[in-house]
């Protein structure tokens, strides 16, 4: 018995052990807190079926074992994370459910796996910008706990599952920058706790459903670059609680509703390219939180209401492209916080107020009608006053006006333009740099003054976004080196051909993205969409360089032939809110271009005159040279009847007889002597040659040496009189100067050779062609001979096939040519020739020492260099 009680103590004993072992189990149970392992079968299915996600889990994965690879990859948790979160309060905190989902930029892939749907704990569910495509699961409709569920930028296409509409907890749904298509299910309409509905960058098409009228909690709605149609619908009165409406780049129609204005709340109002009939001002006056205020070709008429300046908090204004007439409200100087302000491309009139242009804020005025301004240039640190005055308007800045006219007389005839990246020769084509990084509300002129750019706009959500793109992702990209930079710009990107020849001309215009990635990444997901038109005619619709290029960094140039008819071209890009603007980043969007090439499709005329006309002048006075003389020997002035001219005319050396001096002083006239000389009395010849002397060779005038190099030297003169505009004779500048040849070697020597062009031409000559017959005509009147060249030579001179170097003669020389001498005493004494002759006395003296008559003798002139105005024989 005793045995007995023994045994049963022992057994008590044992029973009290096990239950303390197993309560000391259930409580080391309750601390490892366990995800159920259905949920571990179905987190793992989920990672198995995704790239790049990487999951090794386990029931104990939500306390830290490492199983879902959390980590902070990057500073920026908006853009980048890899987090999964546990809620491990369940079944009196022994149980752990995932809550929340966040795969951001990771570049996870493959198709959204339907087993997401039996997460039911979920609350979170964020892949934003991944490279996940397919369609939306419809079993994410039994998510009923989901509060925010976020697909921004993947490649999911397919329409919007209706079952969304099932998320009874749903206040953020973003789908954004995806390619799904196809109506907005009438469902949505159902989700009452709906804060934020943005869906813009789609391809959704209908109208927007009756049904959204239900959603009077939401605060933001947004469907920028969708295909949606129909009017504006009225039942967006009931959105009170708003702050945020983007409707860019739809196929809305407008006018906008009046119940715009029961929006007090709105802070942010977009809207622009509406379709349909023009519109008046809509009624914004009681919207007086609003930051940002976008309505942007919506077809307003009609003067900018005064009570926006009532807007104190505005910083942003835009409403460009509208119908927009009057001045701008007085009330605008009262917006202390505003930071951008574009009235671009509207139909302001009067006068430009002197408040803005020493504003240190973005303003774009540009393309307007203002008839009036204070400016004096029409970029004023970053006012854009470019092209925004009537044409009519009084101002002596030609930029300042409509479509830029030109001030002189149009000369440039092609444009060959690096966007956005350095000087360089491409295709044989030299490449003006645009390197100016500026481009919110700037116009920028080249160094060349042959074009300018305008550019207008703050990017969307990146106000510090880029104006000029390079291949920052390393593209391996082919062809000419402009490929590798671009220009860019959030709404607006003008190009201006300025003070060019009319006619037909052939524009090439260069695109090659290189803002997105080519790999299999979210980075190459962007969409860049925008239009194109020169001349005011749209050439480009909904262009996107990714598709018609085949892929990014790949070079694609379209050609388009257009006609200049007031001195201006245009090229005008712009972004008509299609397309993504949060891929790789918020703010990459908007118009893009590599390089402009404009070359003409007609012959240039030259700006002076063209080698055939002076070829055909030079001819046609040659011509009328040989007429007069013609007539004067027909006349008898030449080779005619008297005896005194035919002596003189057949003087044709350097030796002269005695009849030939006797008929050369009129037989030593007492009233041709002039004076007494060292071997004699100095007696003035007759006017013989006065007529011809300045265009005759000085190797004929002085020695009677006839080549066909005289003509050359003739043609050289008749060039010189041509350009100038004066005759080579009676031309004398100065006193010291004895004709005009004489004056351009001066200036030659002086680099002024440019006086010498006529002045009635003003600027309206090409300074190349003139230097160029100007040093034409000094080479064929070169004093030697020898040194002037073949005609055939000029020809090819006057073509530009061969250059011109005339020599430099300088008048002070020692060894003056001849020609200056002969006519600076020709000038003096009336344009007659000076005769030197001995006494009859010393002649017959000489003759009789001589031993031979004087008439049958002759006398050599000095061959030497000293040739002094008092020892001169001709």
């Amino acid at each position: 018995m005793g045995f007995a009680m023994s045994s049963s103590k022992h057994v008590s004993v044992f029973f009290i052990f096990v239950s303390l072992a197993l309560n000391c189990f259930q409580n080391f149970g309750s601390n490892a807190q366990l995800i159920p392992q259905d949920e571990v079968k179905l987190l793992q299915a989920i990672s198995d079926k995704v790239e790049n996600l990487n999951w090794k889990v386990t029931q104990r994965s939500c306390k830290g074992d490492g199983g879902f690879d959390n980590r902070n990859i990057s500073r920026d948790r908006d853009q980048v994370t890899r987090n999964v979160t546990c809620d491990c309060s369940f079944n009196s905190r022994t149980i752990c459910h995932v809550t929340s989902i966040a795969l951001k930029g990771i570049n996870i892939a493959g198709a959204i796996p339907n087993e997401i749907g039996n997460l039911t704990q979920l609350t979170i569910l964020d892949l934003t910008r991944n490279y996940l495509n397919g369609s939306i699961p419809k079993s994410l409709g039994r998510l009923t706990s989901l509060v925010t569920l976020s697909l921004l930028g993947n490649r999911l296409t397919g329409s919007i599952p209706s079952e969304i509409g099932d998320m009874a907890s749903l206040q953020e749904l973003n789908l954004e920058d995806n390619q799904l298509e196809g109506p907005l299910p009438p469902s949505l309409g159902n989700l009452s706790n709906l804060l934020r509905m943005l869906l813009s960058a789609n391809n959704l098409t209908g109208t927007i459903p009756e049904a959204y009228g239900n959603l009077k909690n939401l605060m933001q709605f947004r469907i920028d670059g969708s295909s949606l149609s129909g009017k504006i619908p009225s039942f967006i009165g009931n959105w009170t609680k708003l702050t945020r409406l983007d409707l860019q780049g739809t196929s809305l129609e407008g006018p906008i509703p009046s119940v715009i204005s029961d929006l007090t709340n709105l802070t942010e109002l977009r809207i622009s390219d509406l379709k349909g009939p023009t519109m008046k001002f809509p009624d914004l006056k009681d919207l007086k939180s609003m930051l940002k205020l976008e309505l942007r070709n919506c077809l307003i008429t009609g003067t900018i209401p005064s009570y926006i300046g009532e807007m104190k908090s505005l910083k942003t204004l835009d409403l460009s492209s509208n119908k927009l007439t009057g001045s701008i409200p007085d009330s605008f100087q009262d917006l202390g916080k505003l930071n951008y302000l574009f009235l671009t491309n509207n139909s302001l009139s009067g006068k430009i107020p002197d408040w803005i242009l020493p504003i240190k804020q973005n303003i774009d005025l540009s393309l307007n009608n203002f008839t009036e301004t204070s400016a004096s240039s029409c970029q004023i640190l970053d006012v854009n006053i470019a092209s925004s005055h009537s044409p009519s308007a009084n101002t002596s800045l030609s930029c300042l006006k409509r479509d830029l006219p030109c001030s002189g007389k149009p000369q440039f005839h092609s444009l060959f333009i690096n966007c956005g990246g350095p000087a360089a020769e491409f295709e044989g084509n030299e490449y003006e740099d645009d390197l100016s990084l500026r481009g919110i509300s700037n116009f920028v002129q080249s160094n060349s003054g042959k074009w300018a750019y305008s550019s207008t706009g703050v990017y969307l959500g990146n106000e510090k976004a880029d104006y000029v793109a390079t291949n920052q992702f390393s593209l391996n990209i082919n062809g000419p080196g402009y490929y590798q930079t671009a220009r860019m710009a959030p709404l607006y990107l003008n190009y201006y051909g300025l003070c060019m020849l009319n006619g037909n001309y052939k524009v090439k215009l260069h695109f090659a993205e290189i803002d997105f990635s080519g790999d299999h990444t979210y980075n190459s997901l962007g969409k860049r969409v925008f239009d194109v038109s020169i001349q005011g005619i749209t050439y480009l619709k909904d262009f996107n360089i990714v598709e018609e290029a085949g892929g990014v960094g790949v070079g694609i140039t379209r050609e388009f032939n257009v006609n200049v008819t007031d001195s201006t071209l245009e090229i005008h890009l712009s972004w008509a809110g299609k397309g993504t603007n949060a891929i790789p980043i918020r703010g990459v969007y908007g118009p893009l271009i590599s390089a402009i090439t404009v070359t003409p499709n007609f012959k240039v005329p030259s700006n002076g005159l063209s080698t055939g006309a002076i070829v055909g002048i030079v001819a046609g006075a040659c011509v009328l040279v040989i007429l007069i003389l013609f007539v004067l020997w027909k006349m008898g002035f030449l080779c005619g009847k008297d005896e005194t001219d035919k002596e003189l005319l057949d003087l044709k050396t350097g030796y002269f007889s005695l009849r030939q001096i006797k008929a050369a002083t009129d037989n030593f006239d007492p009233a041709n002597k002039i004076g007494e000389g060292g071997f004699g009395p100095v007696y003035k010849q007759y006017e013989v040659l006065k007529h011809w002397g300045g265009y005759m060779a000085p190797e004929y005038a002085m020695r009677g040496y006839l080549t066909d190099k005289a003509d050359v030297y003739s043609f050289g003169v008749v060039a010189l009189e041509i350009v100038s505009g004066k005759s080579n004779t009676n031309y004398r500048p100065k006193e010291e100067f004895v004709y005009l040849l004489d004056w351009a070697y001066v200036l030659q020597e002086q680099g002024n050779l440019l006086e010498l062009v006529d002045p009635s031409l003003g600027s309206r000559y090409s300074t190349e062609e003139a230097m160029r017959m100007l040093q034409l005509a000094l080479l064929c009147t070169n004093p030697s001979p020898t040194l002037r060249p073949p005609m055939s030579s000029v020809v090819s001179m006057l073509e530009g096939k061969t250059p011109i170097q005339a020599p430099i003669i300088k008048r002070s020389d020692g060894a003056q040519d001849i020609r200056f001498k002969a006519f600076e005493t020709l000038s003096q004494d009336s344009q007659t020739h000076v005769s030197s002759a001995f006494s009859q006395d010393s002649i017959e003296q000489s003759s009789k020492s001589m031993g031979g008559p004087w008439a049958d003798s002759s006398i050599s002139l000095p061959t030497g260099n000293d040739y002094s105005s008092t020892n001169k024989l001709i």
